[in-house]
């Protein structure tokens, strides 16, 4: 599978999301995007699943464009993690994860066995098994958070979106997630894009990285490439060091913000004035 996004731009009302966005990801990579609060992060993902329509552009997706395929068409390629995932009813954690099989399924039909099977086998691989009969609504962040990842897997994708992926999840559960969704990378050929607060995951489990500022793209290469100080300076407006690691790539640490550098600044010109 290769996706294409071609000159995408997108509105919200008269606000700029995204702007003449291009990129292209090979089968089995693993794309970490990055960048401030309401840089166009969410925005991209809804608009490669066909959530949002672009104003301009398109998106492609072995060479056919999402936009003129059907709901369920796009539903058996691309599998979405949001955010935030509400439901109107407090279904168990299994009923929630063979949603995730509708796709393959005719019109009204009942899950089979087989559905069942693949089902609980997604929850083992997420470790969320033993919460199969707990309601939903029950349920921590966390534990929210691999359900909705395992009613994913079980739509067999070809495309897997995350949006902040380890959001609510303690350093363990973290890193035994990313190593779970790499590993889908590799041995299935799942093309993975995952949008990250986290410098380090991001650094540490992407092929390659995405950074975005106000819509645009700002860099687009490896984590090397990408997560610069000069770029975290400029996008992120902090200071940070940034070095090499033998395991992780990289390591980056955050030193100082600028924003609070220059408030302390304007501060010391008010009293010594």
């Amino acid at each position: 599978m290769r996706l294409r996004v071609n000159g995408v731009s997108c509105r919200y009302d008269s606000i700029r999301a995204l702007e003449g966005v291009e990129l292209s990801v090979n089968s089995g990579e693993f794309l970490g995007i990055i960048g401030p609060n309401g840089s166009g992060k969410t925005t991209l993902l809804k608009t490669i699943s066909n959530i949002l329509k672009p104003i301009v552009g398109s998106v492609l997706i072995d060479e056919q464009e999402v936009q003129s395929m059907s709901r369920m068409e796009v539903a058996r390629k691309i599998a979405v993690v949001p955010q935030e995932s509400q439901t109107s009813f407090n279904f168990t954690a299994l009923e929630i994860v063979l949603m995730g099989r509708n796709p393959h399924m005719k019109p009204f039909a009942m899950e089979k066995s087989a559905d069942l099977v693949i089902a609980r086998q997604s929850m083992e691989l997420t470790n969320c098994l033993f919460l199969e009969n707990r309601h939903i609504n029950d349920l921590s962040g966390g534990e929210k958070r691999r359900v909705l990842i395992a009613r994913a897997l079980v739509q067999d994708p070809s495309l897997l979106l995350l949006d902040e992926p380890t959001m609510n999840l303690d350093v363990g559960n973290q890193i035994e997630l990313m190593e779970m969704i790499t590993s889908l990378c590799k041995d299935r050929k799942i093309t993975v894009l995952s949008a990250f607060h986290d410098f380090n995951l991001a650094a540490r489990y992407s092929n390659n990285m995405l950074l975005l500022e106000r819509g645009k793209i700002m860099s687009l290469g490896s984590p090397e490439e990408v997560l610069t100080r000069e770029n975290l300076q400029k996008v992120f407006r902090v200071r940070s060091e940034v070095l090499a690691h033998p395991v992780t790539k990289l390591v980056v640490t955050v030193l100082s913000s600028l924003t609070t550098e220059d408030h302390e600044k304007k501060v010391n010109q008010v009293i010594s004035s």
